[in-house]
């Protein structure tokens, strides 16, 4: 797997499905600020519907709509033959798929995701454990907590600052480890995989109990 980051600002997006999978899909998608998604969902459920708004279209893509988009989310509340439909046209029309709990039908895969601010925090396992991904990705919100939003903005500041001043990228790099350093910002590695040690052993316990 290949990752990269994209922005969704102006990329035309297909979300394909009826139920609560595909209203969770479309908060996420609105979260990252997605500028032009379009619902496709005959039998929507209330909170998908709620939230596409003006949105939603009632019925499932033709074929020339997904060739038009970059990429199709498929959700829930399809039957299989529509979704195997829906693969092969955007596979045909180089759109990139993805297909929820359906690696081999998906062209990539959502991370679990920890964000603050613009700073983006991933976890993926290629598809293969989604659970295992959110669990990583809920010890790594413990560790960057909502403060980092602002030590981002603190940081970019004084990267332009710094660069400004004439500080070559080297300089720069260097500057900012010591920034993070005298603010203690960061466990060490050590300190890192302790905590994680600890949890997935405490966890262990109660289920074993």
């Amino acid at each position: 797997m290949f990752p990269i980051v994209l922005d969704l600002s102006t990329l035309p997006v297909i979300l394909a499905g009826n139920g609560p999978q595909a209203a969770r899909r479309l908060a996420l998608l609105d979260e990252d600020r997605a500028g032009r998604v379009t619902v496709y969902a005959p039998t929507p459920c209330e909170t998908l519907a709620s939230a596409a708004g003006s949105r939603l279209v009632r019925r499932w893509p033709t074929p020339a709509e997904v060739a038009s988009a970059k990429m199709l989310l498929v959700a829930d509340g399809i039957e299989a033959s529509a979704v195997s439909d829906l693969v092969a046209v955007a596979r045909a029309g180089g759109t990139m798929v993805n297909v929820e709990d359906r690696p081999a039908l998906s062209d990539f895969h959502s991370p679990a995701v920890v964000r603050r601010g613009d700073l983006l925090v991933t976890v993926s396992t290629g598809g293969r454990s989604p659970a295992l991904a959110r669990r990583l990705g809920r010890f790594l919100a413990e560790v960057f907590g909502p403060e980092w939003q602002t030590q981002l903005e603190e940081l970019a500041a004084l990267r332009g600052q710094w660069r400004e001043a004439g500080a070559d990228p080297s300089t720069v790099g260097e500057w900012t480890e010591a920034w993070i350093d005298r603010h203690g910002q960061l466990p060490s590695e050590s300190e890192a995989a302790a905590a994680l040690l600890r949890q997935m052993a405490q966890r262990t316990l109660v289920a074993a109990s």
